[in-house]
This record gives structure tokens, C-alpha cells and sequence, in this order.
């Protein structure tokens, strides 16, 4: 089986320091993920300076009456800093990934940092001109889908598609967009190049409105690789979706869930991130193939737990088979069983004895 593609999401657990971030990358490490994901925004171009925080936001910052631009502005991660995680996560055989909000921060992230696989957030599945940007770079995308109506999931594929096709070309109107997926008629285009992951965006998400067997539906309405982005306390609902055939799965994580953050409380500790990416690589493990074989340590028990065709009292050669001296015991090596109903009747050709194989 496919591995899952684990992204460890430090997102802005950091709280703006540069250590702190290089710490959630040790962490990512040693989990074993295959990418760690930070977040790539300015304050002025994601929200205005009046904009209320969300209920979460203030109930796990205990209350904090500041601004949402505030927080979000001391959450800034420094492009300074962008450049010595990127080294340094690469330095460890990790993939660096980070979420761009605006377009400035996502050109500096392919253009500068490098970065070759995309992610874009629940919130900004309805920023068209966003969507078009993150599609002209060609790179594969990651396409977050909480908050979202399946048919806001398949305005912003659309979107993507019409992108990847036309990079340096910006539509008229929405109808562009509509007119360019009637001419191509599916979704295949977007194949190896979006994966859709569904989503509960609650922080943390109740389990009753996980929904996760929506998570398939994205994959068979749309034909195309799904995930989760699992808001979740715990990672009972991320390794879930890994048995459920998730081909990405992304978890908030912290180094320590007291530290004061809006996102801090519904995130994994370092000990709970490892566990989480044992336990997926163990589901992974035992689903194995869709194939139906006999496993190499099921061989050596087949002899004894199989039973086969034996005489059950000494039979003379020219004796008929029936009934009463034919029987069906442990171990195998006689006449497979099946054979019963084809020996009856039949003379024998040689003399048995009891418990001898009938062959």
C-alpha cells in the first residue's frame, strides 16, 4: 500500500520565535513526518485591523481582548527566519511547507524558499484570484476544504483548473472559468497535481462533526486523491482516516499545548505526534494489498490445520469407497477433501490401512 503523506503542522505554534520553530522541526524529525507546514502571511494583507478574533482564538489566548490583526501580526513568521527553517529542514531530510495567505507571501515562497508543494487553507477556498495565483506556479497543491459546500469544493477546482491551464492569463468573469471546465469536461487535468483533504474547522473539531466518510466523497465526486486535515483532539481520527484510504494527512503540533497561542491547546505534544505517525504506518501495515493470498507464515500451519482425505478402517484393494471407511481428518497430504463426493462408490486400487491417505 501507498503510504500516506504525513505533514507535521506547526503552523504558528512558534509564537514568532526563530528557536521555537527550529524546535517544531526537531520535533516533525523525529515523528518521522514527511513534511513539517508553517504559515507565510502579513497581518495588513490577511485581515482589517478591526477584524474580531474567533471564538476559539480568544478562549484558548484566555480571553484576550486584542484584535485579530494584533495576534496575527505577532505571529508573523520573519523572512529571515523562512530561509534558515527551509535550510535547516532540508538540512534533516524533511520537507519545509508553509501556507501562503496573499500573493506577495506566496511568490516569495516558490520563488525564493523554494518550496514544491503547495498548501492552500480552509479559509481561502473562495479567494478566486488567490486560488488562479497558487495554480499559475504548475506545482502540486494541497487543497484544505473545511467550512466548504461540495459545490464551493467544485467552484474552486474550477478554479484551480482553469489556472494550471492559463498561468499568465487572468478571466474576465467567473463564466471564463465555467466556459474552460465545460470544455475540458472533467476534472483529470487536476490528477497528480490537487489532492482535496476534508475538514472540520473547529478548533478543536467536535468528534460528531468529523464527518469523515465525507473525506471519500470529495474523492469520488471529484475523481481525485483525498486526505484529512484532522482538527481533532487526540489522533484517533487522523489514524481513522489512514485506514480509510487518506493519501495525506496533516495534525497540528506543539511543543508544549500550555504555551499561550490561539492554536496551542488543540494540538499534539511531541510524545502524542509520534505515537499518531506509528500508529498510521501500523494501519498502512496491516491493510497490506487488496489482493486475497495465503501470507508466507500462514504456509507452515497449512499441513496441520487442513484436514484431507483418510481411511478411517483398513480397506482392501477392490473395496469400495463409502461412507463408513472414508473419512475427512487433520493434517494435510490425503486427497483434498472436495474430492469426497468423487472417491464414493469408487473401487479402491491399492489396500489402506486405518489413518492411511487416500491418494
Amino acid at each position: 500500500m501507498e503510504k500516506a503523506f504525513v505533514i507535521a503542522e506547526a503552523g504558528v505554534n512558534h509564537n514568532g520565535s526563530r528557536d521555537l520553530a527550529l524546535q517544531l522541526i526537531d520535533v516533525a524529525v523525529t515523528a518521522q513526518a514527511d513534511a513539517v507546514k508553517f504559515q507565510t502571511f502579513k497581518a495588513a494583507k490577511l485581515v482589517t485591523a478591526s477584524a474580531r478574533k474567533a471564538e476559539y482564538q480568544i478562549a484558548n489566548e484566555g480571553g484576550q481582548t486584542e484584535s485579530q490583526f494584533a495576534m496575527l501580526e505577532r505571529l508573523e513568521l520573519k523572512d529571515t527566519y523562512h530561509r534558515d527553517l527551509s535550510d535547516y529542514a532540508r538540512s534533516k531530510g524533511i520537507k519545509f511547507m508553509s501556507t501562503a495567505f496573499d500573493r506577495d507571501s506566496l511568490a516569495f515562497l516558490v520563488e525564493e524558499i523554494g518550496v514544491d508543494l503547495l498548501k492552500i487553507p480552509s479559509g481561502e477556498i473562495t479567494n478566486g484570484p488567490l486560488l488562479l495565483e497558487y495554480a499559475k506556479y504548475g506545482l502540486p497543491i494541497v487543497l484544505s476544504t473545511g467550512m466548504s459546500t461540495l459545490v464551493e469544493v467544485e467552484r474552486a477546482l474550477k478554479a484551480l483548473l482553469y489556472g494550471f491551464a492559463n498561468p499568465k492569463r487572468r478571466p474576465e468573469n467567473l463564466d471564463e472559468i465555467e466556459g474552460h471546465y465545460r470544455s475540458v469536461g472533467s476534472y483529470e487535468p487536476l490528477k497528480g497535481k490537487v489532492t482535496v483533504l476534508h475538514c472540520t474547522t473547529e478548533y478543536p473539531a467536535p468528534l460528531a462533526e468529523v464527518n469523515l466518510l465525507a473525506m471519500e466523497t470529495l474523492g469520488r465526486t471529484f475523481d481525485l486523491p483525498y486526505g484529512y486535515s484532522d482538527h481533532t483532539e487526540g489522533i484517533f481520527v487522523s489514524v481513522a482516516a489512514a485506514a480509510r484510504g487518506a493519501k495525506i494527512l496533516e495534525k497540528h503540533f506543539t511543543l508544549d499545548r500550555t504555551l499561550p497561542g490561539p492554536d496551542h491547546k488543540a494540538s499534539l505534544e511531541p510524545a502524542e505526534l509520534i505515537e499518531m505517525v506509528r500508529q498510521i504506518r501500523l494501519v498502512e501495515l496491516v491493510l497490506g494489498r487488496p489482493e486475497k493470498m495465503v501470507q508466507h507464515s500462514e504456509v507452515k500451519n497449512r499441513e496441520i490445520a487442513r484436514r484431507s482425505l483418510v481411511a478411517g478402517d483398513a480397506i482392501k484393494s477392490g473395496d469400495l469407497f463409502s461412507e463408513n471407511n472414508l473419512i475427512v481428518v487433520r493434517p494435510e497430504g490425503g486427497a483434498d477433501p472436495f474430492r469426497y463426493w468423487e472417491f464414493l462408490g469408487q473401487k479402491a486400487t491399492r489396500d489402506y490401512s486405518p489413518g492411511d491417505f487416500i491418494l
